[in-house]
């Protein structure tokens, strides 16, 4: 995929839900958005491709002004929760 020419969408919001299965990464825009799901191993290789670029973009650009709270909790985790009657996964919303 060349990303100069792919079309582009900005995402407001990224939430994450787990299974023992698989991750469910939805990034959302406005009330719509998009879910997908990756296996544990590539939601690890995704996390250390993003942490890369980002180490690569703050020494060209500056530091980064960030805060990630893990007490906000996802609505795809809750839908979840809800359904299954309790949270037994943990759940990262960004």
């Amino acid at each position: 995929m060349d990303l100069k020419t792919a079309p582009k969408q900005f995402c407001e919001n990224i939430v994450v839900g787990t299974s023992p299965e698989f991750f469910v990464i939805g990034m959302l825009v406005g009330g719509t958005g998009t879910a997908y799901a990756v296996t544990p191993q590539h939601a690890k290789r995704l996390h250390q491709y993003l942490e890369h670029n980002i180490k690569e973009y703050e020494k060209q650009h500056g530091k980064i002004d960030a805060e990630w709270n893990p007490n906000v909790p996802s609505p795809v985790q809750m839908d979840a929760d809800a359904n299954s009657g309790g949270a037994e996964n943990g759940d990262k919303s960004a």
